[in-house]
């Protein structure tokens, strides 16, 4: 996908780039593919891969939701910065906390930022569990890009999510792991009020994207330790 076929897609789904971000957005994939020579952060070599894998791939989330001005959104696990720095240049008007527990990735989004002079985004150098333990209620979305599996995932995410916020995790094909996470989201007091399945342009892949609502406070005990949670899924009957 070249820079015209992305802006083409992109207005599909009713986002209008500036020229500004057009020049924010080129500047960080020809960063991150520079960058990637020495610090492995991406497995995608490619300017077409860069702007179909992860900057588009990133904005799909607006076909299953429409984030409002002053918005506080997490992003778990952003890694080189997908999907919580695209939408952070996209959308300015969002507030944007970027949580990694890898110190090199935190090192290039921190020069990323810079870069791109972003005043709406920082980053967190932490532990997710320990992160999402000591900031509860806070945020009104979180995001996760394929971080780990969606029973982790919703243990870690929806503590730190306000009453009314949303989860909303991007997958490739999720079935397997929807059926084992029911029995979490029920449990951390979530509920499950969207989900969209499509194909990248290009036939480049499936992709799910479910929306998790919280609607009352998640007990106090979750989230676990990463170790417990990771070897044990909660079950309603077991946990």
């Amino acid at each position: 996908m070249n820079e015209k076929e992305f802006i083409d897609y992109t207005k599909e789904i009713g986002i209008e780039l500036t020229t500004k971000q057009l020049e924010q957005l080129s500047l960080y994939a020809d960063f991150l593919l520079e960058y990637n020579k020495h610090t492995n952060l991406t497995a995608i070599k490619t300017i077409e891969e860069v702007y179909l894998k992860h900057f588009y791939d990133s904005l799909t989330l607006m076909k299953i939701t429409d984030f409002k001005a002053n918005n506080k959104l997490l992003d778990i696990g952003s890694g080189a910065g997908f999907p919580g720095l695209i939408l952070a240049i996209c959308y300015p008007e969002l507030n944007i906390d970027l949580l990694d527990s890898n110190h090199k990735k935190i090192d290039f989004l921190n020069q990323m930022i810079e870069k791109l002079q972003l005043k709406n985004v920082k980053t967190i150098y932490e532990r997710s569990e320990e992160y999402v333990q000591k900031n509860r209620n806070k945020y009104d979305y979180i995001t996760a890009r394929a971080v780990a599996e969606l029973r982790i995932l919703v243990e870690i995410s929806l503590p730190s999510l306000k009453i009314g916020g949303y989860f909303l995790a991007m997958k490739g094909n999720l079935e397997e792991e929807l059926n084992n996470a029911t029995d979490a989201i029920e449990l951390l007091n979530g509920q499950i009020v969207s989900k969209i399945e499509f194909e990248l342009p290009n036939s480049s892949g499936k992709r799910t994207i479910l929306k998790i609502e919280k609607q009352k406070e998640s007990p106090h005990i979750y989230p676990r330790s990463y170790n417990m949670i990771v070897k044990k899924a909660l079950k309603k009957n077991n946990n």
